[in-house]
């Protein structure tokens, strides 16, 4: 009997996670979709007779607890792959906003507490752990205090992670990718260079899973830049971020003076 392997998929709806999902059904994986979005999961599920779907909220633990209790029939889960997450900014920094940045960290970091406490259980020996980080915690960004802060704590997460799983043959894979075309990326009003699509960004995590790497970023012609920039020292980077900052709210400036002018023909 032929027993696929069983990938869990975290933000399976849209972004990186639905094209992860469209990858690892191709390689002839069984995959656990998990999200919010029910419609777009019980789509999925009926395009593809290996998709389990399941909705929930990964902020909810109850509602964790429960999306376990529906595939306790299932054995094992060979790749635990956590991606998740939401991208907000803090707009003015003077006036802090302490609600975004709780409503980021519950969002992108503390509901990785839960989902390992409920999914880690069924990774067993050669299993594998992946978390979706980001490559905006290898320099600060302006506006960033909340994501870029539960994308660092991610970082430390799994890289702890790693080391306590070892004796379990258990690896865990951390994953910094650079700007990919989602919707959530959609959102952003700065220029985001060498820009990815999100089929890409999947190709290049299942190739690094499937060869147990440590760690992953992509793509290299900005990371590699970005890890430069971090050993220089802090006033040069900030020098270029504060300038960056600059130009794009004098953008935004003369943008809403022309929409001001326009509306007043």
């Amino acid at each position: 009997m032929n027993i696929k392997p069983t990938i869990l998929i975290t933000g399976a709806t849209s972004g990186i996670g639905e094209s992860l999902l469209q990858h690892y059904l191709a390689h002839d994986y069984q995959v656990i979709a998990c999200g919010r979005n029910q419609e777009k999961l019980k789509q999925l599920a009926t395009d593809n007779a290996n998709v389990i779907p399941i909705a929930f909220d990964i902020t909810d633990k109850e509602q964790i607890r429960a999306a376990a209790n529906k595939i306790s029939a299932i054995e094992r889960i060979d790749i635990l792959m956590l991606n998740a997450g939401d991208c907000r900014y803090i707009d003015n920094a003077k006036a802090f906003d302490g609600e975004l940045f709780a409503s980021v960290i519950a969002t992108n970091l503390q509901s990785l507490g839960y989902l390992l406490e409920y999914f880690l259980p069924k990774v067993n020996a050669g299993g594998q752990v992946v978390f979706v980080s980001s490559s905006a915690t290898l320099l600060p960004f302006p506006r960033a205090e909340a994501y870029g802060a539960s994308k660092a704590g991610i970082d430390y997460l799994a890289k702890s992670l790693r080391l306590d799983l070892k004796a379990e043959n258990i690896a865990v894979t951390l994953v910094h990718p650079g700007f990919i075309k989602t919707p959530l990326t959609d959102k952003n009003d700065f220029a985001m260079p060498f820009l990815l699509t999100s089929e890409q960004a999947a190709n290049r995590i299942y190739q690094g899973v499937s060869a147990r790497k440590s760690y992953l970023h992509f793509p290299k012609r900005l990371t590699l830049i970005m890890k430069l920039f971090a050993l220089l020292p802090d006033f040069i980077w900030q020098s270029i971020a504060l300038k960056n900052e600059k130009s794009l709210s004098n953008e935004k400036a003369l943008k809403k003076k022309k929409e001001l002018r326009n509306n007043k023909k």
